[in-house]
């Protein structure tokens, strides 16, 4: 049942089929809401949904929520590369002013900084798979190309990655 004033989405079929739903907490202002999210947005969301030949899924919770902790860490830090021209940033004459470190808020500098500390923990060949898949939300197949790697081998070197980051994040005991 809708509530007064909410419009119906329309019936979107190819849109229904791609994704993915799930429903998240989150804290907004001060509050608390449980929204619904796609999390077949994410390759991390997609492979969690996807089963091994065990039957299970390729990822555990607590893989899965190292993952997004991490996700949600670089995003807030502000750390994806700029793909279009910084407007907000004065031009004089030929040179662009260069960026104000101290403009940075507070919240998005602890937020790097958390991003620094779980990747040095995970180690430079691991984090290079968690920048490309839970940061960057780039494909499977597309980063183990991207690495060179066999065909399948970046599940494996992604299920270890994600298994330190869950350690790391207090999600899960070290083995």
């Amino acid at each position: 049942m809708k509530a007064e004033g909410e419009r119906a989405l329309p019936d979107d079929r190819f849109l229904a089929q791609h994704r993915i739903a799930g429903r998240r907490r989150i804290r907004f202002e001060g509050e608390h809401a449980v929204v619904d999210v796609n999390e077949g947005e994410s390759p991390l969301g997609w492979l969690r949904r996807r089963k091994g030949s065990d039957g299970k899924p390729l990822l555990s919770k607590e893989q899965y929520a190292a993952g997004e902790k991490l996700r949600r860490d670089f995003t807030l830090g502000q750390m994806m590369p700029r793909l279009t021209a910084d407007l907000m940033r004065p031009v004089r004459g030929n040179a662009v002013t260069p960026h104000d470190p101290a403009a940075i808020t507070d919240r998005a500098l602890a937020a790097r900084e958390r991003v620094a500390r779980a990747l040095k923990t995970v180690g430079p060949i691991l984090s290079d798979i968690l920048i490309s898949i839970c940061c960057h939300l780039e494909g499977l197949e597309a980063a183990e190309r991207n690495f060179g790697w066999p065909r399948r081998a970046g599940k494996l070197v992604l299920q270890i990655a994600l298994d330190r980051l869950a350690v790391h994040y207090g999600l899960k005991k070290d083995d």
